[in-house]
């Protein structure tokens, strides 16, 4: 089993140590619950009038220990009046990444907006179509001391005196970023809305590496995602979703669904308690008998949520089961998440706009 555990800790740095160059975004479990970070069509996007957002995940710590993978994301956004129907939405969010030994970290703090055209319906009913964008600037840094490199593995032993023969003139760089989206979504009657989107990030395809005579640049990524609110009761309701992500070669799906139940005495408390399952697929690096590099599909994780809303608060809380060939390493422990939301309603009163997502 240490034999095990040493490999997948070598398998992770190596993941970190690649995704210097091409490196992929972070992503949470609970999507929904991080409106900016999914698409930036979604700044605006509720029934209140201000939202702040925080998000919170942790992965490998079972393996990594101190070492852990560790994100987190804070965001708020506002919606004004544009005219009869129609909102501009405003927004800024920053989020922060850090893995592994090498301390390879991300800062990212980005300012987005949108516009919120209506489309038509009525007084119980609403069709919109939103486009929005963003732009930020990030710093990506990396602790070259705490480096480990293939030929100071002997044997299987690690041997720090061995010269790496790497050397790297800057341990931190900026970059800007810009990303725009979509989003499409109809609400008719109570409990019932349906929503899809896509957004294109990382436009600019920034440069990435550490290498001052180098360009590698980061792939785009695109997004794809939907879901909606069906009821089965007169206070139950299914919430399904799912958001499908291609950044290069790299590609990830998450879908499943949560079975909502309304605790308040009326139709307009935001008083509910909702529990769900999700799977995660993912292409999977894997090496051929060839010893050909290739990408296969396989699950990733399956991911148990919970979510409680009790008026202006929305909490949170999943956790990844790992069902990959890495959870033998990982004495099949997984990855979990919180979030919170806090929203400011105002005395605003203009019928239905918002899907619950």
């Amino acid at each position: 089993m240490k034999r095990i555990r040493h490999y997948l800790l070598l398998a992770i740095l190596f993941t970190g140590w690649a995704g210097m160059s091409q490196a992929q975004d972070i992503h949470f479990s609970q999507f929904y619950q991080s409106p900016l970070n999914l698409n930036p069509a979604m700044t605006g996007v509720m029934n209140c009038n201000v939202r702040f957002v925080a998000n919170y995940r942790n992965q490998w710590a079972s393996v990594l220990r101190e070492n852990a993978f560790n994100t987190y994301s804070v965001s708020y956004d506002q919606k004004f009046t544009a005219f009869r129907r129609d909102y501009f939405g405003v927004g800024a969010s920053f989020w922060g990444d850090r893995a592994g030994e090498v301390d390879f970290s991300t800062l990212q703090g980005r300012i987005s907006g949108s516009f919120s055209k209506y489309l038509g319906g009525g007084r119980t009913q609403a069709h919109y179509l939103v486009v929005g964008v963003d732009g930020g600037l990030a710093q990506r840094s990396i602790d070259f001391a705490n480096a480990r490199y293939g030929n100071q593995n002997v044997n299987g032993v690690y041997d720090p005196t061995i010269d790496p023969g790497e050397t790297f003139a800057n341990d931190n760089f900026l970059f800007g970023d810009l990303s725009a989206g979509i989003l499409w979504f109809s609400n008719w009657g109570d409990n019932r809305s349906f929503y899809m989107g896509g957004a294109y990030h990382h436009i600019n395809s920034p440069n990435q590496t550490f290498d001052e005579d180098n360009e590698v640049f980061l792939y785009s990524k695109y997004t794809i995602h939907a879901g909606g609110e069906f009821p089965v009761s007169r206070r139950t309701s299914l919430v399904p979703g799912v958001v499908s992500f291609f950044q290069g070669p790299s590609w990830q799906l998450n879908g499943g669904t949560s079975m909502r139940f309304q605790l308040g005495t009326s139709r307009y408390d935001n008083q509910s308690f909702q529990f769900g399952a999700w799977i995660r697929l993912v292409n999977q690096y894997v090496w051929s008998e060839e010893m050909v590099e290739d990408y296969k599909l396989g699950a990733d994780a399956l991911i148990l949520s919970t979510r409680f809303q009790y008026n202006s608060f929305d909490f949170g809380f999943s956790y990844d089961v790992n069902v990959s060939p890495l959870r033998i390493g990982a004495n099949g422990n997984g990855s979990f998440e919180f979030s919170l939301i806090y929203t400011i309603c105002g005395p605003e009163r203009r019928g239905v706009y918002c899907p619950v997502f």
